[in-house]
């Protein structure tokens, strides 16, 4: 083609009906279709380990930013490394977390760097109408606590899906922008990916798409733990004998009913399994005598005494007060931060950080002093401890 105009060889090729030398080239441009690489299962398990972690992660990102979050349900699709760019067209803030325990494998998080912006403003303190133009090194360190916040929810979670310990390490912040080459060295460096996306919700402020990567063995991977974990289950579950002494045919979960079996065996199961389910247990609430009426035998007085000189913390608390990012960096000499209590009012006296007694302050020469005022019942120390 020169300029607007074809060549004769392309207008031949269009009379021909054969395709362009640019339209072959488009057409031999691979796409890949999950499918291909993920069957409906794995897919519905890798959606579901992202539900349940980001899940937990809304409610962590809520708190910390005081505001509405909402995370919809994930959709799953693989990328190509070498497509990066028509993945993710916009500037982004990409998070990066290792795991170092229960995995082996890298977790990214990608988000749009304007929304990255809004949420280090709330971070800082701000409302998150005005965010930064820029993201700065405050602002980066602010949405690295964020995210480690969320992706720590994330773990825990996944903790308790997989009945291990998870841990991950530290996240690190890397401003992304493909198309400039800035920011592609946290990606994995894998073929194919997996990317799970998620809309995301923050109030008023943002309605956008928060997305996670992770190489597709990692995924793969995690299904696998995933499937292994349920049927141990399950076949836990199906090994669970009764009761020692318990007659089986009492057992109504055991009760198999064999269509080849006489009419008068049905019969009998079937009683048995009616009998069952209409008995009803004696149920009586639990009785607990008094705390404070309980009185120490001697013998055990005795054993007290081998307690009496371990050492105990004994802390005064004056008050205390909630402060965000931005107010306790603009501390210096002569701040003055006010407290959650009134002037004279008795301040709180802990041993080992729980609250025993009440009292005021004192002066002893030139020391300060506390004389209790106050001693907190034995009931309510027990409900403290709990």
């Amino acid at each position: 083609m020169n300029g607007d105009m074809l060549s004769q060889e392309e207008i031949d090729a269009l009379l021909r009906g054969e395709s362009t030398p640019e339209e072959t080239t488009k057409t031999e441009e691979v796409v890949h279709s999950v499918e291909d690489y993920l069957d409906e299962i794995q897919r519905d398990a890798i959606g579901e380990l992202g539900n349940i972690s980001f899940g937990s992660s809304a409610t962590a990102l809520s708190a910390l930013l005081n505001q509405k979050v909402e995370i919809t349900t994930p959709f799953v699709s693989i990328i190509d490394n070498a497509r990066l760019e028509e993945e993710f067209p916009h500037p982004y803030a990409a998070i990066r977390v290792k795991y170092t325990e229960g995995f082996s494998g890298v977790n990214i998080l990608v988000i749009k760097q304007s929304d990255a912006t809004i949420i280090a403003d709330l971070m800082l303190g701000g409302d998150g109408t005005n965010p930064a133009e820029e993201m700065d090194e405050i602002h980066l360190s602010a949405i690295q606590e964020a995210m480690n916040q969320m992706m720590g929810s994330a773990a825990t979670s996944m903790s308790s899906i997989f009945n291990k310990r998870v841990d991950i390490s530290p996240p690190t912040v890397d401003l992304m922008n493909i198309s400039e080459g800035e920011g592609t060295a946290n990606i994995p460096q894998h073929n194919l990916l997996v990317k799970v996306a998620f809309q995301l919700k923050i109030g008023t402020l943002i309605d956008s798409e928060i997305m996670q990567v992770l190489p597709i063995e990692f995924a793969r991977n995690l299904v696998n733990d995933l499937l292994v974990e349920d049927e141990e289950a399950d076949q836990h579950q199906q090994n669970v004998e009764p009761p020692l002494g318990t007659n089986k045919t009492e057992v109504v979960e055991n009760i198999v009913v064999d269509p080849s079996a006489s009419k008068e065996t049905l019969e009998t199961k079937e009683s048995l399994y009616a009998n069952n389910t209409h008995s009803q247990p004696n149920v009586q609430p639990a009785k607990f005598a008094d705390f404070d009426e309980v009185e120490t035998p001697s013998y055990e007085t005795k054993n007290l005494d081998m307690l009496l000189d371990i050492p105990l913390q004994v802390t005064v608390e004056l008050g205390r007060t909630n402060r965000s990012v931005k107010e306790i960096l603009e501390l210096g000499a002569g701040s003055v931060l006010e407290l959650d209590k009134l002037a004279g009012e008795p301040v709180d006296i802990l041993v080992n950080s729980r609250l025993i007694a009440k009292g005021e302050v004192v002066v002893i020469d030139e020391n300060f002093g506390v004389r209790v005022t106050d001693i907190v019942s034995k009931s309510d120390r027990l409900k403290k401890l709990n």
